[in-house]
């Protein structure tokens, strides 16, 4: 059950977020936030991972090292931007009562991850 709206302006930041609608139960909102920190955790991963892969002499040309060490960095990029993305559109559809968004970050980071991973398995058995 969501609590009344507050008669005074959130001072909170976002206030695209914060700044309409009723306040939500603060469980979902903070099951929102643990998300939005899963997401954080794999945007890390993935910048790891780009960095290694940058800095490790790995058995494979040289240039598709670099291009895969890219391509990671690029799908940390939009695991970080989804992130984000995901928990302001969540949290505003609880403020508001309505339907949950869906989450069109997650089909274009599957395909990139995929095609990153094609990429590695070819270049690693043609070196």
């Amino acid at each position: 059950m969501s609590a009344p709206e507050s008669p005074e302006p959130d001072r909170r930041f976002p206030r695209s977020v914060y700044g309409s609608g009723a306040e939500p139960d603060p469980r979902f909102s903070l099951a929102n936030e643990r998300t939005f920190l899963a997401w954080i955790r794999t945007t890390l991963a993935l910048l790891a991972g780009a960095a290694a892969v940058d800095a490790l002499d790995l058995p494979m040309s040289a240039r598709a090292q670099h291009a895969i060490a890219i391509a990671l960095a690029v799908a940390g990029l939009l695991s970080a931007v989804q992130s984000y993305r995901g928990w302001a559109t969540t949290e505003r559809a609880m403020r508001h009562n309505a339907p949950l968004p869906d989450n069109k970050g997650m089909l274009p980071l599957v395909i990139l991850l995929a095609v990153i991973a094609a990429a590695f398995i070819v270049a690693s058995a043609t070196a």
